[in-house]
């Protein structure tokens, strides 16, 4: 048995390249059979999945084993999804990341984060949320001379994050589809500038959340495919809370210490959270074999 967090990728201004780790995990039980797939799946979009070798983990899991030149005939999945699909907060890298440490288990194989994240973000596409579901905690992911790397950064011991999660949710093509193809060389700049502050904010200095989470790269382009989570996030923002589109969305974060938050929700957030169902979490650690 695995278990992987969940994830919420970009920050705000760290498109494609920052993720982190919340504490809130899934459970997924994967074992070799005789032959053909017996897959039993329940929670969040278990209605929705395939139950076949095309279900993502099975598939994540056969990549890593036939990569590892592990053959096998068939394969037994058990799994409760507890992160909503379509909600920007991993649920996809969450499996595929699942699939994969299982095939290095059912291989005999002990856990190797290098490995892991090059098949993921293969099969991923983009690395954020998979690095951080195999590391933990707040990570940089960015191409290095030999392919995909990680940066872990420091995260202060009082971090928190609230989730405001919509009960629809949206399909991450489609959210990128709304993506310019460039944008103007200001914009790029100042990008720039508040990604390297949110290092710094994370790693403990609070006071600059707010600021480090601007974004001039891809939020305000998606609004029309979440007008309401946008909405959200710009109210919340207003009354100088670090609010910022989770992954592709529409699910909305805050990150502040455990202080802010308490004050924030003794103050009843905002208007617009109507709709959203509210949880909080520390910052999460990486996925494990539990078994």
């Amino acid at each position: 048995m695995v278990e992987v967090p969940a994830t919420s990728a970009n920050l705000g201004p760290g498109f494609d390249c920052f993720g982190l780790a919340l504490d809130w995990v899934e459970r997924v039980s994967l074992r070799i059979q005789e032959s053909g797939f017996a897959i039993q799946v329940s929670g969040e979009g278990a209605d929705q999945v395939p139950r076949d070798e095309t279900h993502l983990i099975i598939r994540s899991a056969l990549l890593g084993l036939a990569d590892l030149r592990v053959g096998v005939t068939g394969l037994a999945l058990s799994c409760h999804n507890t992160i909503p699909h379509g909600r920007g907060l991993g649920s996809s890298s969450a499996a595929i990341v699942a699939g994969l440490l299982a095939a290095r288990t059912l291989a005999g194989l002990p856990p190797d984060p290098g490995w892991t994240l090059r098949h993921a973000t293969a099969i991923e596409g983009h690395p954020d949320n998979v690095a951080a579901a195999i590391y933990g905690g707040f990570v940089l992911a960015y191409e290095g001379r030999d392919g995909v790397a990680v940066m872990e950064g420091r995260v202060a011991p009082d971090l928190r994050a609230v989730v405001f999660t919509p009960t629809t949710g949206l399909a991450t093509t489609a959210a990128r589809e709304l993506l310019p193809s460039w944008v103007p060389h200001v914009d790029a700049a100042a990008n720039s500038a508040r990604a390297a502050l949110l290092v710094e904010a994370v790693a403990g200095r609070p006071e600059l959340l707010w600021e480090a989470t601007r974004d001039w790269l891809h939020q305000e382009y998606r609004r029309s495919a979440m007008p309401r989570s946008t909405e959200l996030m710009t109210q919340l923002r207003g009354v100088g809370l670090p609010a910022v589109i989770s992954g592709a969305g529409p699910t909305v974060l805050v990150l502040g210490t455990s202080q802010t938050l308490d004050c924030a929700a003794a103050s009843g957030w905002v208007p617009a959270t109507a709709g959203f169902s509210c949880r909080r979490f520390r910052i999460g650690v990486g996925a494990r074999v539990l078994v």
